[in-house]
Protein backbone atom coordinates (compact mmCIF):
# COMPACT_ATOMS: atom_id res chain seq x y z
CA UNK A 1 0.00 0.00 0.00
CA UNK A 2 3.21 2.18 0.34
CA UNK A 3 3.29 2.14 -3.63
CA UNK A 4 -0.51 3.51 -3.65
CA UNK A 5 0.13 6.30 -1.19
CA UNK A 6 3.19 7.96 -2.79
CA UNK A 7 1.41 7.47 -6.16
CA UNK A 8 -1.81 9.02 -4.46
CA UNK A 9 0.23 11.85 -3.18
CA UNK A 10 2.47 12.67 -6.72
CA UNK A 11 -0.74 12.32 -8.69
CA UNK A 12 -3.36 14.24 -6.46
CA UNK A 13 -3.51 16.87 -3.76
CA UNK A 14 -5.17 14.31 -1.69
CA UNK A 15 -3.89 13.99 1.80
CA UNK A 16 -2.32 11.15 2.42
CA UNK A 17 0.38 9.69 4.86
CA UNK A 18 3.96 11.56 4.85
CA UNK A 19 7.13 9.69 4.62
CA UNK A 20 10.54 9.65 3.15
CA UNK A 21 10.26 8.38 -0.24
CA UNK A 22 14.06 7.10 -1.99
CA UNK A 23 13.75 7.14 -5.84
CA UNK A 24 13.55 3.88 -6.25
CA UNK A 25 10.55 4.08 -4.13
CA UNK A 26 8.93 6.43 -5.86
CA UNK A 27 9.61 4.94 -9.63
CA UNK A 28 8.27 1.47 -8.01
CA UNK A 29 4.76 3.68 -7.55
CA UNK A 30 3.48 3.61 -11.14
CA UNK A 31 1.99 0.85 -11.24
CA UNK A 32 -0.52 2.38 -8.89
CA UNK A 33 -1.34 5.17 -11.17
CA UNK A 34 -4.49 3.47 -12.34
CA UNK A 35 -5.43 2.61 -9.52
CA UNK A 36 -5.17 6.54 -8.57
CA UNK A 37 -7.14 7.21 -11.61
CA UNK A 38 -9.99 5.12 -9.93
CA UNK A 39 -9.95 7.73 -7.64
CA UNK A 40 -9.92 10.49 -9.32
CA UNK A 41 -12.82 9.44 -11.03
CA UNK A 42 -14.84 8.45 -8.49
CA UNK A 43 -14.33 12.22 -7.18
CA UNK A 44 -15.17 13.75 -10.60
CA UNK A 45 -18.03 11.75 -10.95
CA UNK A 46 -19.57 12.14 -7.35
CA UNK A 47 -18.86 15.87 -7.91
CA UNK A 48 -20.85 15.74 -11.47
CA UNK A 49 -23.79 13.98 -9.88
CA UNK A 50 -24.19 16.40 -6.98
CA UNK A 51 -23.98 19.53 -9.13
CA UNK A 52 -26.53 18.11 -11.83
CA UNK A 53 -28.96 18.45 -8.89
CA UNK A 54 -28.75 21.64 -10.11
CA UNK A 55 -28.44 21.62 -13.58
CA UNK A 56 -26.52 19.66 -16.47
CA UNK A 57 -23.94 23.15 -16.69
CA UNK A 58 -23.73 23.34 -12.89
CA UNK A 59 -23.06 19.27 -13.02
CA UNK A 60 -20.47 19.42 -15.65
CA UNK A 61 -18.63 23.23 -13.92
CA UNK A 62 -18.13 20.99 -10.47
CA UNK A 63 -17.08 18.60 -12.16
CA UNK A 64 -14.42 20.50 -13.89
CA UNK A 65 -13.11 22.19 -10.88
CA UNK A 66 -13.00 19.10 -9.05
CA UNK A 67 -10.99 17.03 -11.45
CA UNK A 68 -8.68 20.37 -11.72
CA UNK A 69 -8.26 20.62 -7.74
CA UNK A 70 -7.77 16.60 -6.94
CA UNK A 71 -5.27 16.96 -9.48
CA UNK A 72 -3.60 20.01 -8.68
CA UNK A 73 -3.87 20.75 -12.89
CA UNK A 74 -0.88 18.97 -12.75
CA UNK A 75 -1.51 17.48 -16.57
CA UNK A 76 -2.57 20.41 -17.56
CA UNK A 77 0.64 22.05 -16.84
CA UNK A 78 2.01 19.05 -18.78
CA UNK A 79 -0.05 19.66 -21.55
CA UNK A 80 0.73 23.26 -21.77
CA UNK A 81 4.67 22.50 -21.85
CA UNK A 82 4.31 20.10 -24.26
CA UNK A 83 2.57 22.69 -26.89
CA UNK A 84 5.23 25.11 -26.00
CA UNK A 85 7.89 22.84 -26.90
CA UNK A 86 5.88 21.41 -30.36
CA UNK A 87 6.09 25.30 -31.48
CA UNK A 88 9.75 25.11 -30.57
CA UNK A 89 10.82 21.60 -31.89
CA UNK A 90 11.38 22.60 -35.52
CA UNK A 91 14.51 25.37 -34.18
CA UNK A 92 16.62 22.65 -32.69
CA UNK A 93 16.53 19.82 -30.16
CA UNK A 94 18.45 22.35 -27.31
CA UNK A 95 15.60 24.94 -27.72
CA UNK A 96 12.91 22.70 -27.25
CA UNK A 97 14.37 21.16 -24.31
CA UNK A 98 15.37 24.72 -22.77
CA UNK A 99 11.37 25.23 -23.41
CA UNK A 100 10.57 22.38 -22.01
CA UNK A 101 12.50 23.33 -18.82
CA UNK A 102 11.16 27.13 -18.44
CA UNK A 103 8.33 27.13 -15.77
CA UNK A 104 6.80 30.17 -17.87
CA UNK A 105 3.75 28.85 -20.21
CA UNK A 106 3.83 30.72 -23.63
CA UNK A 107 0.87 31.29 -25.93
CA UNK A 108 0.71 27.48 -27.59
CA UNK A 109 0.45 26.26 -23.68
CA UNK A 110 -2.18 28.58 -22.41
CA UNK A 111 -4.30 28.07 -26.22
CA UNK A 112 -3.93 24.34 -25.57
CA UNK A 113 -5.06 24.11 -21.52
CA UNK A 114 -7.76 26.85 -22.37
CA UNK A 115 -9.25 24.33 -25.39
CA UNK A 116 -8.69 21.55 -22.81
CA UNK A 117 -10.94 22.83 -20.31
CA UNK A 118 -13.58 24.27 -22.73
CA UNK A 119 -13.55 20.62 -24.04
CA UNK A 120 -13.99 19.59 -21.20
CA UNK A 121 -16.88 21.08 -19.97
CA UNK A 122 -18.62 20.60 -22.65
CA UNK A 123 -18.15 16.94 -23.43
CA UNK A 124 -19.38 16.47 -19.20
CA UNK A 125 -22.17 18.64 -20.05
CA UNK A 126 -23.09 16.24 -22.62
CA UNK A 127 -22.76 13.47 -20.58
CA UNK A 128 -24.64 14.26 -17.68
CA UNK A 129 -27.46 15.56 -19.76
CA UNK A 130 -27.28 11.76 -21.31
CA UNK A 131 -27.00 10.43 -17.29
CA UNK A 132 -24.12 8.61 -18.08
CA UNK A 133 -22.08 9.79 -15.09
CA UNK A 134 -21.07 6.06 -14.69
CA UNK A 135 -18.81 5.82 -17.29
CA UNK A 136 -16.76 9.29 -16.34
CA UNK A 137 -16.18 7.76 -13.25
CA UNK A 138 -13.87 5.07 -15.59
CA UNK A 139 -11.91 7.91 -17.67
CA UNK A 140 -8.97 8.85 -15.00
CA UNK A 141 -8.43 5.60 -14.66
CA UNK A 142 -8.10 4.11 -18.46
CA UNK A 143 -6.03 7.55 -19.22
CA UNK A 144 -3.79 6.50 -16.69
CA UNK A 145 -2.77 2.79 -17.97
CA UNK A 146 -1.35 4.59 -21.13
CA UNK A 147 1.57 6.17 -18.96
CA UNK A 148 2.69 2.00 -18.54
CA UNK A 149 2.88 1.50 -21.98
CA UNK A 150 4.70 4.74 -23.03
CA UNK A 151 7.20 4.18 -20.65
CA UNK A 152 7.90 0.65 -21.22
CA UNK A 153 8.18 1.51 -24.99
CA UNK A 154 9.17 5.16 -25.82
CA UNK A 155 13.15 6.29 -24.98
CA UNK A 156 12.86 8.90 -22.47
CA UNK A 157 13.53 12.06 -23.32
CA UNK A 158 16.12 13.32 -21.05
CA UNK A 159 17.50 11.81 -17.31
CA UNK A 160 14.02 13.10 -15.53
CA UNK A 161 11.03 11.87 -14.53
CA UNK A 162 10.18 9.42 -17.48
CA UNK A 163 13.72 8.14 -17.28
CA UNK A 164 13.00 6.98 -13.28
CA UNK A 165 10.01 5.33 -14.37
CA UNK A 166 11.10 3.24 -17.33
CA UNK A 167 12.55 0.42 -15.44
CA UNK A 168 9.71 -0.21 -12.73
CA UNK A 169 7.20 -1.54 -15.14
CA UNK A 170 7.26 -5.26 -15.22
CA UNK A 171 4.75 -7.42 -17.93
CA UNK A 172 2.82 -8.29 -14.81
CA UNK A 173 1.87 -4.76 -14.58
CA UNK A 174 1.03 -4.42 -17.93
CA UNK A 175 -0.80 -7.50 -18.16
CA UNK A 176 -2.80 -7.06 -14.79
CA UNK A 177 -4.11 -3.26 -15.88
CA UNK A 178 -4.96 -4.08 -19.63
CA UNK A 179 -7.53 -7.20 -18.04
CA UNK A 180 -8.73 -4.63 -16.26
CA UNK A 181 -9.39 -2.00 -18.93
CA UNK A 182 -10.82 -4.77 -21.53
CA UNK A 183 -13.62 -5.52 -18.48
CA UNK A 184 -14.16 -2.31 -17.93
CA UNK A 185 -14.32 -1.75 -22.05
CA UNK A 186 -16.97 -4.79 -21.45
CA UNK A 187 -19.37 -2.10 -20.03
CA UNK A 188 -18.36 0.45 -21.04
CA UNK A 189 -16.98 0.00 -24.96
CA UNK A 190 -15.72 3.49 -25.27
CA UNK A 191 -12.87 3.18 -23.07
CA UNK A 192 -11.19 0.49 -25.35
CA UNK A 193 -10.51 3.97 -27.49
CA UNK A 194 -7.87 4.34 -24.94
CA UNK A 195 -5.38 1.95 -27.17
CA UNK A 196 -5.35 3.55 -30.55
CA UNK A 197 -5.48 7.19 -29.25
CA UNK A 198 -2.51 6.24 -26.80
CA UNK A 199 -0.63 4.64 -29.36
CA UNK A 200 -1.29 7.83 -31.82
CA UNK A 201 0.63 9.66 -28.94
CA UNK A 202 3.28 7.57 -28.42
CA UNK A 203 4.14 7.80 -31.72
CA UNK A 204 3.34 11.64 -32.29
CA UNK A 205 5.80 12.51 -29.37
CA UNK A 206 8.49 10.09 -30.23
CA UNK A 207 8.98 11.69 -33.66
CA UNK A 208 7.67 14.83 -32.83
CA UNK A 209 9.51 15.53 -29.24
CA UNK A 210 11.97 12.70 -29.82
CA UNK A 211 11.30 10.81 -26.50
CA UNK A 212 8.84 10.66 -23.61
CA UNK A 213 9.25 12.77 -19.71
CA UNK A 214 6.79 13.95 -17.34
CA UNK A 215 5.06 16.57 -19.43
CA UNK A 216 4.76 14.02 -22.08
CA UNK A 217 3.06 11.55 -19.52
CA UNK A 218 0.52 14.56 -18.22
CA UNK A 219 -0.32 15.87 -21.54
CA UNK A 220 -0.89 12.41 -23.21
CA UNK A 221 -3.46 11.50 -20.22
CA UNK A 222 -5.06 15.11 -20.67
CA UNK A 223 -6.12 13.72 -24.32
CA UNK A 224 -6.59 10.51 -23.78
CA UNK A 225 -9.39 11.84 -21.09
CA UNK A 226 -10.74 14.18 -23.52
CA UNK A 227 -11.05 11.48 -26.01
CA UNK A 228 -12.24 9.33 -23.55
CA UNK A 229 -15.50 11.92 -22.62
CA UNK A 230 -16.02 12.03 -26.43
CA UNK A 231 -16.35 8.59 -27.11
CA UNK A 232 -18.85 8.12 -24.06
CA UNK A 233 -20.60 10.89 -25.25
CA UNK A 234 -21.20 9.12 -28.97
CA UNK A 235 -21.72 5.87 -27.30
CA UNK A 236 -24.60 7.49 -24.96
CA UNK A 237 -26.34 8.67 -28.03
CA UNK A 238 -26.84 5.10 -29.27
Amino acid sequence: MKGLCIAVGFLTRLPVPSFAVSDQAFAASMPWFPAVGLIVGGVVAGAGWIGAQIDGWTGALTALVAWVLVTGALHLDGLGDIADASGAAHKDRARLLAVLSDPHVGSFGVTAIALQLLAKLVLLHALIERHAVAGLALVPFAARIAPLFWTRWIAPLHDGLGARFRGAIRPMDLGLWTTGLLAAGWVFPALLVTIPVSALWGRWIARRIGGISGDGHGAGIELVETALLLTLCVEAMR
